[in-house]
């Protein structure tokens, strides 16, 4: 006797010969256990005990039961527990008596799944034929693992349930597999509808599988309207054959090929589109995968493109400069029409030809070098160069080129355009000629027009200037106010090899603390509020030449660091930027303080002074250099006279001895004021001046003479005597800046050094 696949034991399963298995199919019984196959199978066993059979059989029987890796049970005609396996009773972790006493029938279900069972299993169709169901059922440890249940009555012959035989084989890892899989469907076909292409899935017959929900939106189908479609359902017909005879045999060719078509939507409307195909096969069939994507918008760039680029090509060719593009290894691949007008060089005589071909051949090294550093560099570039014209002449156009690099950073062609400068290239050459005669004029006349005198002090002055002009050196010029620290600046400037280049003359006094860096090196664009684009410093302003810093004690501590930086290493930075910038300027420096007295006090950086104090003139003031007063006097005499239209010949002898005997605390500026301020009220030839002029000054005298050479507590008790004396007033003739013969930008620096409150003097403030 055989085995078989499909056995159920019956109650005959307990004869004398051993255990039997009647076939399901055929209802014959075997001896041989069955084979199972790789799944589970069913078992069901009527533990009803037989008075006419040996208990060994059974014991027998049992045994097989608690090999098998099912979970084996077997319930009365009302669904009463009679028995369970030795696995079921493991994995529930219960003794049989424990298993048997338990009443609810759905104790050991997942709350999620009770309902169902109740529904479908205990109290549905199902519930008195044999069925089978998928349930989780909680383990002894508190764990829902799903089974696959299957259920089996034992009726008798009239038709009654005898016995249910019940058996639980776990499918959980297959159930877990199923999820995972069904998740991986998800997440792909979420994935594949959200791409922004639409994806179309064509079998061998040309009939689509599936698609995208991109495709359907672009097309206006739904999916299962589009599934069964061929391409002729949604392709515009006005497309040419022969593309479709091409797409045909890249199919053939198992090629992936790309192309652009044309799609027509649900309600009619056309569209372009770019098409890449992939064919592959699957089970002996060919399908073909197209990734399509509309480019509406694209072909109307191109299109807005091309009609600006026509434009552009119109402006091109009708402005009146001269414009071109070359080649990365020089030759010409375009000109506009003015370029052929001008040189007479037609578009075709000058494809391929080198760009030198219209370039006076003295100025083609200069922009051969010119456009290497551009290459170098990435920036565009221009230069002046002379370009013949049809008739042989030469003229002078300013060439400007700009370098296009690809994606590696290689030039691959130059934009160039020339623009005719001739006659201003031939008028800055007239100007800079006539400007050569006109100084050397001026030299002939005289070296220091404006440095009046023939005292032995000033000659000496006069000497040290001659000897430091061309030496190039750090000069520091140090002299009271008005004794013409800026006038000997620009003597020694105007002797030096800088003459012909900038002279730039900054105050230090007079800029606020917060804008001095600024003015001084410049700053870069958002450097600080109000910043809004690049801005040149007085130092680059005067590369090549000459700096006179004025008043240079008054420098704020942090740009004496700069300074400092400046005449050690020659090199700065803006204010906001990190590049160290070089320069070639030559510093001079001016002050009416004493700067060993300020280093001492911790004002003035000590090497900061060392460094300006490379050449040292002193001016001496003008009650040193009494002698030169009556050439004075006659020089601004003239000066003003004729500047104001009067003739004045002379000045009469008592103004002029009192001028000499004054000692004048405001040196040549004061002199030069009451001069000028004399001329103005003159009506006769002969100038005169009011001794009441002077009497102010005999009073700033005192208070101005040795203000810097005060200790800082001295220096306030005095300005705020001043200030009291002027209520308060700085600026104007009887303001403190002028009892005292300082700058009143000086002395408003002063007040805030010292932190005294100017306020306080005002009139209307004071108690009576």
């Amino acid at each position: 006797m055989g085995s078989c696949d499909e056995a159920t034991l019956t109650n005959s399963a307990f004869s004398g010969d051993g255990p039997k298995l009647r076939c399901a199919r055929s209802g014959s019984t075997c001896c041989e256990p069955p084979k199972f196959r790789p799944t589970f199978y069913s078992v069901f066993v009527d533990r009803t005990p037989d008075p006419e059979e040996s208990p060994q059989p059974e014991i027998e029987l049992r045994q097989v039961l608690d090999l098998v890796p099912q979970l084996i049970a077997v319930f009365g005609p009302d669904r009463n527990r009679l028995y369970a396996n030795q696995p079921a009773l493991e994995y529930f972790g219960l003794t049989l008596d424990e298993w048997q006493a338990i009443t609810d029938p759905l104790w050991f279900f997942h709350p999620d799944d009770r309902g169902r069972i109740a529904k479908d299993v205990y109290t549905g169709d199902e519930s008195q034929a044999p069925h089978e169901f998928e349930a989780r059922m909680r383990r002894h440890d508190g764990e829902y693992r799903w089974f696959l249940f299957r259920s089996n009555p034992l009726r008798d012959e009239e038709g009654r349930i005898k016995r249910w035989y019940l058996s639980a084989t776990d499918i959980e890892d297959r159930k877990r597999a199923e999820e995972e899989l069904q998740a991986s469907e998800i997440r792909f076909r979420t994935l594949v509808d959200n791409v922004a292409d639409a994806i179309l899935l064509r079998s061998d017959d040309g009939k689509l599988v599936d698609a995208n929900q991109q495709a359907c939106d672009s097309l206006g189908y739904t999916r299962d309207e589009l599934l069964g479609m061929t391409s002729r359902g949604f392709v515009d017909p006005t497309v040419d054959a022969s593309l479709n005879r091409w797409i045909g045999d890249q199919l053939k060719a198992g090629a992936v090929f790309s192309f652009e078509s044309r799609h027509r939507r649900k309600d009619g409307t056309v569209f372009p589109v770019e098409v890449r195909v992939r064919p592959f096969w699957k089970g002996g069939r060919q399908f073909s995968l197209a990734s399509i994507r509309d480019i509406t918008e694209r072909k109307q760039a191109e299109d807005a493109l091309r009609q600006s680029e026509k434009q552009l090509l119109d402006v091109i060719e009708t402005i009146p400069a001269l414009a071109w593009t070359t080649r990365a290894d020089g030759s010409v691949d375009f000109i506009n029409r003015r370029w052929q007008e001008y040189t007479g060089i037609s578009a075709r005589e000058a494809i391929g030809r080198g760009w030198q071909v219209a370039i006076h051949p003295n100025d083609i090294d200069r922009i051969v070098e010119k456009r290497s550093a551009s290459r170098e560099s990435g920036v565009p570039f221009e230069g002046e160069v002379r370009i013949h014209s049809r008739d042989g002449e030469y003229r002078w156009f300013l060439c400007r080129a700009t370098p296009l690099r690809n994606e590696r950073g290689n030039v691959v062609r130059w934009y160039g355009t020339a623009t005719d400068i001739d006659d201003r290239k031939r008028a800055e050459e007239r100007l800079q000629r006539e400007n050569v005669v006109l100084r050397e004029e001026i030299d002939r006349a005289s070296m220091f027009e404006e440095i009046v005198g023939t005292s032995p002090a000033l000659q000496k002055v006069l000497t040290a200037v001659f000897k430091v002009a061309s030496a190039d050196s750090t000069v520091l010029i140090v002299g009271e106010t008005g004794t013409g620290k800026e006038l000997v600046a620009r003597a020694i400037h105007k002797k030096s090899l800088r003459s012909a280049r900038p002279f730039v003359t900054v105050n230090c006094a007079a800029i606020p603390q917060s804008l001095i860096a600024s003015e001084l090196f410049g700053h870069e664009k958002g450097a600080f509020t109000g910043a809004l684009q690049r801005r040149l410093g007085r130092f680059e302003l005067a590369e090549a030449g000459t700096i006179f810093l004025d008043e240079v004690g008054e420098l704020p501590m942090e740009t004496q660091v700069a300074l400092l930086r400046v005449l050690q290493e020659r090199e700065f930075q803006r204010v906001g930027g990190n590049q160290a910038i070089r320069l070639n300027v030559r510093v001079l420096a001016a002050t009416n303080r004493d700067l060993q007295k300020a280093t001492a006090t911790g004002v003035f950086r000590q090497d900061l002074f060392y460094r300006l104090n490379v050449f040292p003139i002193h001016i001496p003031p003008l009650r040193e250099r009494k002698q030169d007063i009556p050439l004075l006097v006659e020089y601004f005499i003239d000066r003003f006279s004729r500047n104001s239209g009067k003739i004045i010949r002379s000045i009469d002898k008592a103004s002029l001895e009192l001028c000499k005997s004054y000692s004048w605390p405001g040196n040549i500026r004061e002199l030069q004021n009451v001069i000028e301020r004399a001329v103005i009220i003159c009506e006769t030839e002969m100038l005169s001046i009011d001794e009441s002029w002077l009497s102010q000054g005999d009073s700033r005298t005192q208070t101005s003479s040795g203000l810097g050479k005060k200790s800082p507590a001295e220096e306030r008790e005095l300005i705020e005597e001043v200030l009291a004396e002027t209520e308060g007033r700085v600026a104007g003739p009887s303001g403190a800046a002028a009892k005292l013969g300082i700058p009143p930008s000086t002395l408003e620096y002063k007040i805030r050094l010292l932190k005294i409150n100017k306020h306080q003097f005002k009139k209307y403030l004071r108690e009576d």
